[in-house]
């Protein structure tokens, strides 16, 4: 089995990395694939294993959830806000769109050109039911300065939109272009964030971090920036075997985030991507860890664990389940 991301560092990642022991660091698992720890996928795989082009009206955006939209491309030709990352994760659910080509992916390449925003823009101005938007990728982090500016005015123009996220795993990877002062990317998210909350609208970053090894000074150096400027960071955390799947860890990691002020949002459980069945966590894993986590920690330091559902099925809690046969794997989930 082929990997279908290509192998991307960021310099912050790449000196993490314990290379005197590299088979076992957990940043190494979730950056470079192995051979030797490929397993076979799972039977029920697809490529866009979340049925995301399903729930596609228009090129470049998901409306699954009734109040909520994706701002991203997910089809051939789909006007993608950014298909470029810092970094590639192994387990990226839009490992059929981000990146380069592989010798498994021949991946749909998209541009941030505004012009195919348009019909985005247009969509979401004519739906009056959507109130909530992530804006995504890709990474908002590969957005320049002017083309975030010009997604977060389009959105704070209009009226019933009330909340809006820009997804990046930039704090995590490259934490350091947060506090340089020639950038203007985190100048103009501020601005935004000022923007929307003199409006009462609500703007925020989710970013991305799964082990406690990513966190360093630099990295709470800039998320202190963030704070102190009061822009919302909230992360989501991927339960990936042999990184983040026992409480210790895991607890490790959300304390470190509370006391960087970035909010422990959701801990979500693996989706079923090519090529990553060894970074795969059975359902008992993340029942076990909310069991052994829950009531240890103030409750708005407590993450949400999650399941997403394959084929459009949407996010449900993990512990929502009707029946689980743990030696099948069979779950059942309540309507």
């Amino acid at each position: 089995m082929i990997a279908p991301m290509s192998i991307r560092l960021s310099p912050h990642i790449l000196s993490l990395i314990n290379w005197k022991d590299p088979l076992n660091d957990p940043l190494v698992r979730q950056f470079i694939p192995l051979a030797s720890q490929i397993r076979p996928d799972h039977p029920r795989l697809r490529l866009d294993s979340l049925g995301e082009k399903t729930d596609s009206p228009v090129k470049g955006l998901v409306h699954r959830y009734p109040d909520k939209a994706l701002f991203l491309g997910t089809v051939t030709d789909s006007p993608l806000a950014s298909s470029v990352c810092p970094v590639y994760c192994r387990f990226c659910t839009r490992s059929y769109s981000v990146g380069v080509d592989t010798e498994s992916v021949a991946k749909s390449r998209f541009l941030p050109i505004r012009k195919k925003w348009e019909p985005i823009f247009d969509y979401i101005e004519g739906t009056p039911n959507l109130h909530d938007i992530v804006i995504s990728g890709g990474d908002s982090y590969n957005l320049s300065p002017e083309q975030l500016r010009y997604i977060g005015e389009r959105l704070l123009g209009i009226p019933h939109i009330r909340r809006f996220r820009f997804a990046s795993k930039g704090l995590a990877v490259c934490p350091i272009r947060i506090l340089d002062r020639s950038d203007d990317w985190s100048d103009t998210l501020v601005d935004l964030s000022n923007k929307g909350r003199k409006i009462g609208k609500h703007v925020a970053v989710h970013t991305h971090f799964n082990h406690p090894n990513e966190i360093t000074w630099v990295t709470a150096a800039a998320a202190q920036r963030l704070f102190e400027e009061g822009v919302v960071v909230r992360n989501q955390t991927v339960l990936l075997n042999g990184v983040n799947n026992n409480v210790k860890t895991m607890l490790q990691l959300i304390r470190a985030l509370a006391d960087m002020n970035v909010q422990p949002y959701y801990v979500y459980q693996g989706d079923m991507v090519q090529g990553t069945e060894d970074l795969r966590t059975p359902l008992r894993d993340i029942l076990f860890l909310e069991s052994n986590i829950r009531g240890t920690l103030a409750g708005f330091m407590t993450p949400s664990f999650v399941v997403d559902l394959p084929e459009g099925g949407g996010k449900r809690l993990a512990g929502s389940f009707e029946s689980y046969d743990q030696k099948a794997g069979d779950e059942k989930n309540a309507e």
